[in-house]
Formats: structure tokens, sequence, C-alpha cells
């Protein structure tokens, strides 16, 4: 599990060991795993390291030290250096082992800002150490314009960010522009929040981690995200003797004569993500749909408290005319079981909710629901702070928020915040938070009575829905992207996202197999 940090909480992590006066150490550390990653980098594109050219471009603070002790191990290593100093003055110590190593030094002016940037744009490498995790605001003056000008030239190299991009809010992941987008970024300690969050996350590439000695002073996570291992711990599988009611039941109330595509879709990625009966509410017509695409699926005409289930699914494809329907996603809600509500339910919905009910709106429906609410961000806003609008969210509704996007952010009301990003921008296709909203659906149905092996994995029972629909966008993420793959590239239908599904669960479960084969490795055969 990757786990995220504040800045405030990485600078108290640091502070018994500044106390201590390891911060030579602490920054030793950091620019040794800086100038690594710079190394590995160009190793992995075929690039030479001797005479490769490098520009650091380096603040007034810490940040820029590492920057520069950095350039000096480059340099070290046969790199022709160039430091630009962004402010009036550097850190003086990765200064003179800059200087030392024989890096060039140049002062950022107004005059000498055309030939830098051109130099910067030609660079094999250019590692952004300007603005640290302290920082509030974005780049200004010369420092801004050499960023606006190196980012309208043609690059030839690639851009690695010291700890996050500069302006990128460590805290929240908004961004002041300009900013330099990485290829990578370094960050130290621990991940932090902006680097896992949009738009932040558009500016950070690919995020490494280097480790210098603070992690054990570091508290708990202000936000995680699920990996291989943490995806194959928290799926649902069937017991030896399971049947199909054991297996859970997921009631769908969705669709509508507008859309009865949507009830399709929803049915068909609960299907795929492994529940062991759907049972569809809804327009007969639609219902009809229903049975001729998902024969397994059980159609009804009747009402929620009629159908016994272990979760309910409301709202896709439904607007506000159907009022049958919305009668039903209330009385849904109402039962008390787990819920995934899709954007349609909204209207259905009252302003207090509970945690084991998921929202899944994407931006603009997010910003519709704070209006309905009484006030709030509008679509520009949220989409400028992905990370404080979901919590937001969850916050003033009480229920578990899964804000869609290409970071996907999950929040519970009482704090416990997923971020995932495992799909491909081919999942932007009508249809898509349909088959999502299925796959949720039919986790909530088999897991969502399963404290003990969200609390094995350190989240609390509130903090399980979250966790629970984390799950489900990594799955359906991973299901876009194999889908996209197996025709090279391209686009996909929401449809190709449930056809993969059934195979990238096997394969993550695989990963649990594994796992416990390892365990048991050394136990002693049966007789």
């Amino acid at each position: 599990m990757i786990s995220a940090y504040t800045g405030t909480q990485v600078r108290a992590a640091e502070k018994p060991l500044l106390a201590a006066g390891l911060g030579d150490v602490l920054m030793q550390r950091a620019a040794h795993g800086l100038a690594n990653a710079v190394v590995n980098e160009l190793k992995s594109r075929g690039a030479r390291l001797n005479g490769s050219r490098v520009v650091v471009l380096a603040g007034t603070g810490n940040n820029g030290g590492d920057g520069l002790f950095a350039g000096a191990m480059l340099a070290a290593r046969g790199m022709r250096t160039t430091a630009v100093l962004t402010g009036d003055a550097a850190h003086p110590a990765g200064l003179a082992a800059f200087e030392r190593a024989g890096g060039r030094v140049q002062q950022l002016t107004d005059a000498a800002l055309p030939g830098l940037a051109a130099e910067t744009a030609a660079a094999d490498v250019v590692i952004d150490a300007v603005l640290g995790t302290g920082a509030k605001g974005g780049l200004r003056g010369s420092a801004a314009d050499l960023v606006r000008a190196v980012t309208d030239a043609q690059r030839r190299g690639f851009v690695v960010a010291c700890d996050l991009p500069s302006g990128v809010d460590a805290d929240s992941g908004e961004a002041a522009a300009p900013v330099l987008a990485a290829d990578v970024t370094v960050t130290f300690g621990g991940a932090k929040n902006g680097l896992l969050a949009d738009p932040g996350a558009d500016y950070a590439g690919r995020v490494l981690v280097v480790p210098i000695g603070i992690e054990e002073h570091l508290p708990e996570p202000s936000l995680r995200r699920l990996e291989d291992a943490d995806l194959a711990s928290l799926l649902p599988h069937p017991a030896r003797r399971a049947q199909k009611y054991s297996r859970g039941v997921l009631g769908v109330v969705a669709g509508s004569e507008d859309y009865p595509g949507a009830a399709v879709l929803a049915c068909r990625g609960a299907l795929a993500a492994g529940v062991g009966m759907v049972r569809y509410l809804g327009p007969p017509s639609v219902a009809h749909l229903v049975r001729q695409s998902c024969p397994e699926v059980v159609c009804s005409a009747g009402s929620v408290a009629d159908n016994r289930v272990q979760a309910w699914l409301v709202g896709s494809g439904m607007g506000p005319q159907d009022h049958e329907q919305l009668a039903r996603a209330g009385d849904a809600i109402a039962s008390g079981l787990p819920v995934v509500a899709d954007a349609g339910a909204l209207p259905a919905l009252p302003d207090r909710l509970a945690p084991h009910v998921v929202l899944t709106p994407h931006a603009g429906e997010l910003a519709s629901l704070f209006q309905r609410l009484g006030g709030g961000e509008d679509r520009e806003a949220v989409e400028a702070g992905t990370l404080a609008a979901v919590r937001h969210a969850a916050e003033r509704t009480g229920a578990t928020v899964l804000l869609k996007g290409a970071t996907t952010l999950v929040a519970a009301p009482l704090g416990a915040t997923f971020s995932q990003a495992d799909g491909t921008p081919w999942l932007a296709t009508a249809g898509s938070g349909d088959v999502l909203a299925g796959v949720i659906g039919a986790l909530l149905a088999q897991a969502g009575h399963d404290v003990g092996r969200f609390s094995a994995a350190g989240i609390d029972a509130d903090g399980r829905w979250a966790a629970i629909a984390a799950l489900g966008a990594a799955l359906h993420g991973r299901a876009g992207r194999a889908a996209s793959e197996a025709v090279s590239g391209g686009p996909i239908a929401a449809s190709g996202i449930a056809e993969a599904l059934p195979e990238i669960w096997g394969k993550v479960s695989m990963l649990s197999n594994y796992g416990a084969w390892k365990r048991n490795s050394h136990s002693q055969p049966l007789r």
C-alpha cells in the first residue's frame, strides 16, 4: 500500500532528526536518491552518462540544496551540469559542493532568461528543485517566465522533480501555473498527497519514494493507494461450500425508457465482479433488455422490500422524470443495507447519509450535488482541488464519496481517503461509470460484512466502505487498460471493460494464492 502524507506531517517527522543534528544526513540521503533516479532513468532510455547535459533549477531553500547536491554527484559521474539559481541566494553548502564538482552556475535574470531557457530545453535532464513542500503558491517572476519558456519550447530530454513539481501543493494537489510537468518525481520519506490527487498528479509523472530515515516518525497516512498485494488480500473469495446466496445478492435499480443500456451495463459489471446473484427492478421494457443481454439476472417488477439482497445499486441511467425508479432508490437507501448510488439517484437521496452509502459522481455531478445542498464548489473548483472537494462532500453528506477521474479519489466521512490511478484515458466513454457501479455493488454485496478482512489491512470498520470502493475502482481501471491493450492500445466500449474484468480478477487472485503458497511452502506434506 502506498502511504501519502501532508507536507506538515513530513516536516513534523523530520523534526526529531533535525533536533539531533542530522539535517545534513537527511539532505545527503535525499540527494543521493535523486541522483540515482536520474542515472537509472538515463540508462533505461539507452542514454550515455558521460557527457549528458543536466540543468538543475535550484531555489533558495532546502529543495534547492537537494538539487545542488544531486547535481554535484552527477557531475562526479562525468555529466555536464549547470545550476540555474532562480533566487537571490542558494543553499550555501549545496552550492559549494556543486562548484567543487565542476558544475557551472548561472544566475537567472531577465536578461539571461532567453539563453537559459534555450539551454534548459536542450538539456538531457532537467531537475526541478525550485519549490519544496513548505511552499505556498506557485512560481513567480523570472522563475515563472523561465518555466513558461521551457514548457513552450521543443524539449529534448526529461524532467525530474525534486520532492514535488514546483507549484503543486503538497497537501492538496492544487497546482498554481506555470508548472513544469515532470516525467519522474523523486519524493523523500513518503509520498505527498498532492502527487496522488489531480491536478497535481497530472504534473508528477512516475512517483518514486526514497527512504531517508524519517519513516518511523511518520503518523497514520493522510491518503492511501491500494497496490497489487492489497487488492489480492481484499478480494472476496467463495468458500468451498458456497452457494449463490452466500456469495452475495445485489439488487439493481437502474435504467429507464431513455437509458435502458445503463441497466444492462450495471448488471454486466456486477456479474463480472463475482456476485452470486443479481436481482433487477425496473420498467418492463428495460427488464426485457436485461433478460436478453444477461439471462443470469432475475428480473422483477416488485418493490425493494419484496427482494432479499445484501446490497443495492441505484441510479445508473435514471433521470428526474423517472419517479417510480427514484422512489425505489429512496427505499433502497432507507433499507439500511450497503448501497452504491450513481448520479441519477441523487435527487432521491436525503441530505444526510451513512458511510455504507457510496456515491460515485464525476466532477460535474459533484458540483451539482453541492449546489443542491445549498452551495459550494462549481465544476471548475472541484477539478482544481479534487482532494479537498471529495473530502468536503463526504463530510457534508455523511456518505462515502468516490470522485471519478483520471485519478479516482474515495473519501470516507470520518477521514479514510484512497487514491487510485489504474486505468487508461479510454475509460472516458459512455457507460463506463455504469460498469463501475456494478463492480462496486457486487463487492459491497460480497465483502461489506467482512470487517476482519479490512481490519487485517489496517482499515477500520467505517473506512472499509471507502476501501471497497477503491478496490472496485482499481479493478475497473485495470480491466479498462487490459481491454485497450487487447486492441493494441486502441479505444474501448464500456462492455469491453466488463468482458475483461474476470481475467483481471483472476490475475489479482493469483497474487493471493502465491502468497499463501509461500507462507505454507515449508510445511510438512500430507501423508
